[in-house]
């Protein structure tokens, strides 16, 4: 199956950074996080990938030294596992369900596909992910998981603290984790380039009851922000 990481937005929550390099390219342990991101796929034997560059995209160009020409696979080898890598650029401007659309050429008719974005990493089992897709047969599937509370957490009983917790994963809802698996058809609910795809093409699929959840209860970190990249260092320098 391929691989589509959206690696083209601005990242202008992370500007500190992202004034001189696309946030797929904030070195995080040593490696920028989309080194990272591939990795995690490589894992489970996923080897063909899609980078949908956009914003400051010949850095990324320039970090593989085999890439060659837009949109032609190249050989490369990460954490010392062969993959294969394509570049695409797909425009400076172009949101985040554009920049799929763009690729649309390179997915086959009826053929399902993986991607995600550019900023977050996760322990979510891929194999697991896929084989809950087939297994429901709907034209999209999203990892969904739990957010990080924004404040620290009291239990309070009778006016004594029970338990302190400073920042935890909350208990209460889900949200889009990154890590889809999808059908072609699905961008079909994708109009051009100026379509956020966390808006219609997403609210479309929902609506003709045509998306998954697979629920991930593990570890998930999206790099927003300095404070995210330095957790996400920590992490990934414990293994």
């Amino acid at each position: 199956m391929k691989v589509i990481i959206l690696a083209g937005g601005l990242g202008t929550r992370l500007s500190e950074l992202t004034k001189t390099i696309p946030k797929p390219m904030v070195k995080v342990a040593g490696h920028p996080i989309i080194i990272h991101i591939i990795s995690h796929y490589l894992k489970y034997g996923l080897n063909k990938f899609y980078i949908a560059a956009g914003y400051k995209g010949y850095i990324i160009k320039k970090y593989f030294k085999n890439y060659r020409k837009n949109g032609e696979f190249f050989r490369h080898k990460i954490f010392n596992k062969a993959c294969n890598i394509a570049i695409v650029d797909t425009g400076l401007n172009t949101l985040t369900g554009g920049r799929l659309k763009r690729l649309e050429k390179y997915i086959d008719k009826n053929e399902n596909f993986l991607f995600t974005y550019g900023d977050g990493i996760s322990s979510v089992n891929i194999k697991e992910l896929i084989k809950f897709h087939n297994k429901k047969k709907k034209v999209i599937t999203v990892t969904a998981v739990r957010p990080p509370a924004r404040f620290g957490e009291l239990v309070i009983k009778k006016n004594v603290v029970t338990s302190f917790k400073e920042k935890p994963q909350t208990n209460k809802g889900w949200i889009n984790g990154g890590f889809f698996v999808a059908n072609k058809s699905f961008l079909k609910f994708i109009n051009g380039d100026k379509e956020i795809l966390e808006k219609k093409p997403l609210e479309k699929a929902s609506k003709f009851k045509q998306l998954n959840a697979f629920k991930h209860y593990g570890f998930w970190k999206c790099m927003d922000t300095i404070r995210d990249k330095q957790i996400i260092e920590q992490i990934l320098k414990k293994n």
